[in-house]
């Protein structure tokens, strides 16, 4: 039954990257829309998720929140230091490609773990496994979206877009198909959300956003991302989350 459901989050990963792909001319409202489906994601679904698998304190802050600020610095530093590289090849200005594959291959690592935490909640029982998919699939047409959007906004071409969108699509099955042969511990499964939920918020906060007013500062794309927060609380309403 894993399985079955992981097709359907297959289907709308693919649906969220067709979509971001056919609306390229009003990029920033799809950037809009980008950044506040990225940022629901990291407040209202990731973090949660992570304090109340790894809420141990370390030093007086929870685990999940170390790593939260973690990752936000690990991908600010990463950006810089690409964009210093690029800066000394005379290419100052322009966005790392790099930076764009690493976020989307990420983004599938997150599907992939969708995937595992889909199978473990059928193994407990068909009413969770239900709501873990409700939460799966629609949340999963954020996934695609922000996948081929963050992909292309860094200048890679299309193709790869295109690639990394597919192995998003993909990564919930093979995830559904491994929760059969092992599961992952709690503590780490909510140490590497927190980590990945700062990174997500680095890439919506300081890129995507800021390039989506950048030339049209427009309240239509201020509303987009309101639209993209309140679609991820609705869907984390709907799930039971």
């Amino acid at each position: 039954m894993a399985v079955v459901v992981a097709l359907g989050a297959f289907l709308m990963t693919l649906f969220g990257g067709w979509t971001a792909q056919r609306v390229t001319d009003r990029r920033h409202l799809v950037l809009g829309l980008a950044g506040g489906l990225m940022l629901g994601v990291v407040g209202l679904d990731l973090l949660p998720e992570a304090l109340e698998a790894a809420g141990a304190k370390v030093f007086g802050v929870p685990e999940a929140l170390l790593l939260f600020v973690g990752g936000f610095l690990f991908a600010h530093v990463v950006e810089r230091l690409l964009a210093v590289r690029r800066a000394a090849h005379g290419a100052a200005g322009d966005r790392a490609p790099q930076v764009g594959l690493t976020a989307a291959a990420a983004m599938v690592l997150h599907s992939l773990m969708d995937g595992i935490a889909l199978g473990a909640a059928f193994q407990v029982s068909g009413g969770m496994g239900a709501t873990v998919a409700i939460a799966v699939i629609t949340h999963d047409f954020a996934d695609g979206f922000n996948t081929y959007t963050i992909t292309t906004l860094y200048g890679n071409a299309r193709r790869k877009a295109v690639a990394m969108l597919v192995a998003d699509a993909v990564a919930p099955l093979v995830g559904a198909g491994l929760a059969t042969l092992f599961t992952l511990p709690e503590e780490l499964l909510g140490a590497y959300l927190g980590f990945f939920g700062g990174a997500l918020l680095y890439l919506a906060a300081a890129e995507i956003l800021p390039e989506a007013h950048h030339e049209h500062p427009a309240r239509t794309t201020l509303l987009c991302t309101v639209a993209g927060v309140a679609f991820i609380w609705l869907v984390v309403g709907l799930s039971g989350g």
